[in-house]
């Protein structure tokens, strides 16, 4: 009873660092879209869905999912450096 005490109570305080993780990957897509965008118009639309799509997710309180997907989305910005 004390583990699942203790695991419920770890997993109660971390939803909101998952909360606030999304609005700083979207920060810095679009610091990145702003300074650095990538040249391939297909790339760049991906990107811009995957953003829309992580705040959305954001907004609807599946901050795990959002974080999820706004990873995606970095992860296209890097690999199209």
């Amino acid at each position: 009873m004390r583990r699942l005490f203790v695991f419920l109570t770890a997993a109660l305080v971390s939803l909101p660092l998952w909360a606030m993780h999304c609005p700083q990957d979207m920060a810095r897509i679009d610091e990145l879209l702003q300074t650095d965008p990538p040249t391939d118009p297909e790339v760049l639309a991906k990107v811009k869905e995957l953003r829309a799509e992580g705040e959305a997710l954001h907004k609807a309180g599946d901050h795990a999912e959002s974080v999820k997907v706004l990873g995606e989305a970095l992860d296209l910005l890097s690999a199209s450096e």
